[in-house]
């Protein structure tokens, strides 16, 4: 951080401890809309009951990736984070690379998360009696969360820590009681073998398993953003960092076990003549998920979130569990976009510092909070919703299909330009241990770049952008993709390339370097 900012270029210090920055990572992660939206898809074309080992495996693989991730934030304390980790490590031209295809990454998911708040809330409020489109929800949300993000960081994490306490009590609710009321005998072996979870290999299920997996991590990552605003950085971000891997981590395998015990026993004695004329299984796990996640033939799950309440329902009785998550899901997604609302202001104010974009985005208010951060972030969101909602898209299955696929692949690419930077940057300046400098981010390497393929690979499910014809589900349908998937998935690389352009034209620039250097 530059040593010569003065009291309205700095980020207000000493305003979050660890349980602060949890709540933020947690929040962006949310687990809520993991567990009603991506893991039931991930169970029913994926690897069934392997799904909960696929979950487990992912986070015990990023728990490997924040082992070197804690290591440099004690040795870098920057709001810019992976830009300024990746430009210690690998130069400026790589970290400002690395700064705009994170901004694609979180300028996507926040784009996502108001398509999937406006699109539940307009189901919710039909309910009401209130029939408004999504978009006038999403404005709604979008007029709130600018609100609250020009406050105090801290008025932020107390909002998010309720929100993510209520969320947490549910799914450990639920769960429990879905142990206790199911037929079956919990079979770890069916749920956490190597065998169950990676069931037809990498190119096949398990690989769709495990790209949704990864994208269902997405956030964590947040903590070394907050760092000059933690009231001791070199100890809350690793800390904050070990603690949101392994609430999430714990939280998916959990909850997906659960799942997966409840649905063993189950036959659907009404299944649909043209979905049993198809042959698709009555029974189990993908028997269940088509009975209450509104299978259809040509669109699929429509309804994910329904296979986690109607199993609460049953284990709990009434529909009160239900009505809870409902609602709770809204309020995660709330959630969501506060929480990457502040990470997307904290870059741009990084970049404002650093000399990339222009010195008023390193301004804050009396707050502390970065305000011109704020004010582009609430703008470019505003103009896309605007955008699809006077094409006549839809906020969930285009908004956020389209926009969380685009994040997942942003955020991994970036994470494993991270894992080498660390390597590179603990070679030259010695001092830390083997294990946390070399070996831990060397193998996140590798693991991360696998899923990073898979997650290309399978972009046109993730997305639904499959190219005219093809079916994504197939094992062969790998890399086949629309034209406007093909632009979708290159986005961050599109990113990182001008990143790497603005780098050369600013090559003279000595306020990035201090930034990067102090």
């Amino acid at each position: 951080m530059s040593t010569s900012a003065s009291s309205d270029t700095s980020l207000k210090k000493g305003k979050l401890g660890v349980v602060g920055i949890v709540f933020f990572v947690v929040a962006a992660a949310a687990p809520l809309l993991g567990m009603t939206g991506a893991v039931p898809v991930a169970m029913f074309l994926g690897n069934q009951a392997g799904t909960a080992g696929t979950y487990l495996a992912v986070g015990l693989a990023l728990m490997l990736f924040s082992v070197g991730y804690a290591a440099m934030s004690q040795k870098v304390t920057n709001t810019g984070a992976f830009f300024a980790y990746v430009g210690r490590g690998l130069g400026r031209s790589a970290g400002v690379a690395s700064a705009f295809m994170s901004l694609v990454g979180y300028l996507t998911i926040q784009l996502a998360i108001y398509g999937f708040f406006g699109g539940v809330f307009h189901f919710t409020a039909l309910g009401w009696g209130i029939d408004a489109p999504w978009y006038m929800w999403s404005a709604l949300a979008w007029i709130v969360v600018t609100g609250l993000s020009l406050l105090s960081v801290d008025v932020g994490a107390k909002v998010l820590g309720v929100f993510m306490s209520l969320e947490i009590l549910s799914l450990i609710i639920s769960s429990i009681a879905i142990f206790a009321h199911s037929s079956a005998p919990a079979d770890f072996n069916a749920s956490f073998s190597l065998g169950a979870i990676f069931t037809d290999g990498l190119a096949g299920t398990a690989g769709i398993a495990i790209a949704f997996a990864f994208a269902s991590y997405i956030g964590f990552e947040a903590t070394a953003i907050y760092g000059e605003e933690a009231k001791d950085p070199k100890k809350a971000v690793p800390r904050a960092t070990y603690w949101a891997v392994g609430i999430i981590t714990a939280l998916f395998a959990f909850v997906s076990f659960a799942m997966a015990t409840g649905m063993q026993n189950f036959k659907w004695t009404e299944q649909p003549a043209d979905q049993a004329a198809a042959g698709l299984p009555a029974e189990g796990i993908m028997g269940y998920i088509a009975a209450n996640g509104g299978f259809d033939l040509t669109a699929g799950i429509t309804n994910p979130g329904g296979v986690l309440m109607s199993m609460a329902d049953n284990a709990l009785g009434g529909t009160w569990m239900s009505t809870t998550m409902s609602l709770l899901v809204l309020s995660s997604a709330f959630a969501g976009l506060l929480a990457f609302q502040n990470s997307l202001a904290r870059y741009f104010f990084a970049l404002g510092r650093g000399g990339i974009l222009g010195n008023s985005f390193a301004k804050t208010n009396k707050s502390g909070a970065p305000v011109n951060g704020v004010i582009l972030t609430s703008v470019l969101a505003i103009v896309v919703i605007v955008i699809f909602a006077a094409l006549g898209l839809d906020g969930i299955g285009n908004l956020f299909t389209w926009m969380s696929a685009v994040t997942a692949v942003a955020i991994m690419l970036v994470e494993v330009l991270v894992s080498i930077a660390i390597i590179v940057f603990f070679a030259k300046n010695k001092g830390e241990n083997i294990w946390r400098s070399t070996i831990a981010p060397a193998i996140s390497a590798v693991v991360l770049s696998v899923g990073v393929y898979l997650l290309m690979a399978r972009f046109n499910l993730l997305g639904n952008l499959a190219a005219e014809g093809v079916d994504p589900t197939l094992a062969d349908s790998a890399w086949k993709l629309s034209p406007f998937g093909w632009f979708l998935v290159l986005l961050p690389i599109i990113g990182g390339v001008i990143g790497v352009i603005i780098a050369a034209v600013r090559k003279g620039n000595k306020t990035l370097e201090q930034d990067l250097l102090s």
